[in-house]
């Protein structure tokens, strides 16, 4: 299935937009640096206030976080902008949370961001224009690279690590990243909502069944756009593609997604002797003479360094019984969600 790539014009003014009210729900653990930043990304929102609910869900933060939210709240009501300050603490996952601010929503469309994440000022009323179309049930935006300082930074910026159109194109079905997401709440009830105890790979997973079970159709709304910062050290770009490998793994055992390819010794020993023989001479003269800079020389390294990554988490990574677990959104069994105390 291709993704529908949106038409509507983006240039229209605001008001002859398609502006439905609309709830936005960002998981959060121990996002004290990043909150300054978020809350003021929201407030610069181009979306009519009267029209949108911001739900933080605090997942058992041991920092400032909790606090920072509660004055958020009362900053918010200044301004005229409806923020909710949530909490899930039974279950220590960004799905859990995510599920507790769907429950609480009051909107029938639900937007999906991360609180490391900055969105764009019209970032939500972008989003929100492919649901004109009735038969779309998701819309994805773009995710871009914050601005970068380090050599890392700008090796995953090159390979746009972030982008949707990597996801969009996968070859079991297309999917959005909940970095930059919108979901109808009708979608949901024939779905579910997401695998709680699943601890990468939910968003995808939550894509497929959505079109698999209610023929849902997904739209790319390339204009909707949310920043995120890339890795910038060796270790947390590890980590990441680590938990790559094990997305893939989940996926494979949930969805019957084909695994990664292994790398073998041979492919190592040939990827590392080109770089030694071929590209590391040739980078290091274009560096010289300024024709290139020290990402082009690290790029072999750092790539098979992430292959590598991927590869083990795929290989290690076991699905557990409780990752399994798919959560309705009506079922009494789930108590209502926790509004935070003042």
């Amino acid at each position: 299935m291709t993704p529908v790539q949106s038409d509507e014009p983006m240039n229209q003014p605001v008001d002859e937009k398609f502006l439905p009210p609309v709830s936005v729900i960002i998981p959060i653990y121990n996002g004290e640096a990043d909150l300054p930043d978020l809350l003021n990304c929201l407030w610069a929102q181009t979306y009519p206030a009267s029209q949108v609910e911001y739900l933080l869900v605090d997942n058992g933060s041991g920092d400032r976080t909790p606090d920072l939210l509660k004055t958020a709240v009362q900053t918010s009501s200044d301004r005229g902008i409806t923020l909710r300050y949530l909490s899930e603490t039974q279950i220590q996952s960004s799905y859990a949370a995510r599920n507790t601010g769907v429950r609480a929503a009051k909107s029938k469309i639900l937007a999906f961001t991360d609180a490391d994440c900055r969105p764009q000022p019209d970032w939500l009323i972008n989003l929100m224009q492919p649901f004109t179309d009735p038969a779309v049930g998701l819309v994805a935006g773009e995710v871009v690279a914050l601005p970068g300082t380090t050599l890392l930074e700008e090796f995953a910026d090159r390979q746009d690590t972030l982008s949707q159109k990597h996801t969009l194109a996968h070859p079991f079905l297309p999917y959005g990243q909940t970095a930059n997401l919108a979901i109808r709440q009708q979608a949901l009830e024939k779905a579910g909502l997401f695998r709680p105890y699943l601890t990468t790979g939910g968003d995808a997973d939550m894509c497929w069944r959505i079109q698999q079970q209610g023929n849902w159709k997904l739209a790319f709304a390339e204009s909707a756009v949310v920043q995120h910062r890339h890795r910038a050290t060796l270790s947390e770009l590890r980590r990441q593609w680590h938990r790559y490998g094990r997305s893939n793994r989940y996926l494979h055992e949930l969805h019957g997604v084909s695994l990664m390819r292994e790398p073998t010794s041979r492919d190592y020993f040939y990827r590392w002797s080109r770089w030694f023989l071929k590209e590391m001479p040739i980078a290091a003269v274009k560096i010289a003479n300024r024709k290139a800079n020290f990402v082009d020389l690290i790029n072999t390294p750092v790539g098979l360094m992430c292959w590598q990554a991927r590869s083990q988490g795929q290989r290690e990574a076991k699905l557990s019984d409780a990752a399994r677990q798919i959560e309705w959104l009506h079922q009494n069994q789930f108590e209502p969600p926790i509004e935070a105390p003042d």
